[in-house]
């Protein structure tokens, strides 16, 4: 699933707006983002995923976010997504192992990576990145050859590239590619910035 991500991205949609995030997920598709979280902390992010669902069919990648209970992974699985992202996983999470979904699943230091390892994670979501950056990717990947990481927070286009050449199989990116565009729905610059960051992973996503 997430080694042939066009641009190699996985973009977190979390806004205010419920018509403003499904306007973003659609838009993000039809400029070449194929990947998409919506966050369970996104108003009625059910709704936008179930919508999103119909109108981009069962192949898009379309995952819920900031998913914290079994319960809130069952809403997901109902209403179309097809992974599931976690910031950590809780007693909750653990006791719902092993998952109807793909699991991505956040993790920091060693002792959580193996934790989620153990737990069924499909890969695991570096979080918060930018708490080691991509020198603490590159360290954990020595002990974790082969654990698919995807570092998230704090991600920009630079950031990216730094961390696709430091081994993660793909970045998730937030703010810095999405904007406010989730919470007004203002799809022109939105769009200017989903080309920049096209252009600016390119070259990494084809390495």
């Amino acid at each position: 699933m997430l080694t042939d991500l066009p641009y190699r991205t996985i973009a977190i949609v979390r806004g205010k707006d419920r018509d403003a995030a499904l306007r973003t997920v659609l838009t993000l598709a039809e400029e070449g983002i194929t990947a998409a979280e919506v966050s369970f902390t996104t108003p009625d992010a059910p709704w936008v995923i179930d919508r999103a669902r119909r109108e981009l069919g069962p192949d898009a990648l379309l995952g819920a976010g900031t998913v914290l209970t079994a319960t809130a992974a069952a809403r997901a699985a109902d209403a179309g997504a097809n992974f599931l992202v976690t910031p950590g996983l809780g007693t909750d999470l653990r006791r719902a192992a092993p998952f109807a979904l793909p699991l991505l699943a956040g993790a920091l230091t060693p002792g959580e990576v193996m934790d989620a390892v153990e737990h069924g994670a499909t890969a695991v979501k570096l979080f918060p990145a930018s708490f080691g950056g991509p020198d603490y990717l590159a360290a954990l990947r020595a002990p974790f050859p082969d654990v698919p990481f995807v570092p998230v927070g704090g991600v920009d286009a630079g950031a990216a590239r730094a961390y696709l050449a430091a081994g993660a199989v793909a970045v998730g990116v937030g703010s810095p590619l999405i904007g406010d565009a989730a919470d007004t729905g203002d799809l022109g610059p939105l769009r200017a910035r989903i080309a920049a960051w096209r252009t600016a992973l390119a070259e990494e996503a084809a390495a």
